[in-house]
């Protein structure tokens, strides 16, 4: 009998993250392909809140990745494809101390120089970027906050980052020559979204200088 409640007990333990509230869940449609990104509403809640409000009001729809740099990260989320700069809310508190790492495959949000300056605009990181991240609660060390993953279309962000670049708008460097449109972003219901569980090889583990323009 005790045997049978000990395994009663086992069974319901580890059903419990069955049970937890799945993690929110966007696709990016690319006009170079699609890039599901699971967002962790836990430790990153405000960015995550930020975040879902421009997609729910269709802001990223047709914005650029205006900034790519090989081996480093891709940025979007602010300029139109005529590279006009999009009107945005205020900006958000730094979330960078929330144990979450720059690591390949994350998306953070971009700001200026300013620790608390953050709005639109995000990235993804394609290598792992340790020097973005959270140290200190000072200028230099606030670091960038991660509130996400890439779980599926690593192969687009690849093809994102190592695309030719070049001088473009009111940029001197670091714009795709051929523009790399950020078709929509869209949520994605339970139905819809893939576990991550098949592409979590590409993660590092579970997850710039001035990374706003």
């Amino acid at each position: 009998m005790r045997v049978t409640q000990l395994l009663t007990i086992l069974c319901v333990l580890f059903a419990i993250p069955a049970f937890a509230q799945d993690l929110p869940k966007v696709s990016m449609q690319t006009n170079v392909g699609s890039i599901v990104i699971e967002l962790d509403s836990e430790r990153a809640p405000s960015s995550v809140e930020n975040f879902i409000g421009y997609v729910n009001s269709s802001f990223y729809n047709d914005t650029l990745f205006h900034r790519v740099i090989d081996g480093f990260m891709i940025q979007g989320g602010g300029f139109s494809p005529k590279f006009m700069r999009k009107q945005t809310k205020s900006p958000i508190r730094n979330e960078a101390n929330n144990g979450l790492k720059n690591l390949a495959y994350t998306i953070a949000m971009a700001r200026t120089n300013a620790p608390h300056s953050a709005t639109s605009q995000f990235f993804i990181n394609t290598v792992d970027n340790p020097n973005l991240d959270h140290t200190a609660p000072t200028g230099r060390g606030w670091g960038y906050a991660v509130f996400g993953r890439v779980i599926d279309g690593f192969d687009v962000v690849d093809t994102i980052g190592t695309v030719a670049t070049g001088s473009a708008g009111p940029f001197p460097r670091d714009v795709p020559k051929e523009a790399i449109i950020i078709e929509s972003i869209t949520m994605l219901t339970g139905d819809e979204a893939p576990s991550g569980s098949a592409t979590q090889t590409k993660q590092s583990t579970d997850t710039a200088s001035d990374t706003q323009q």
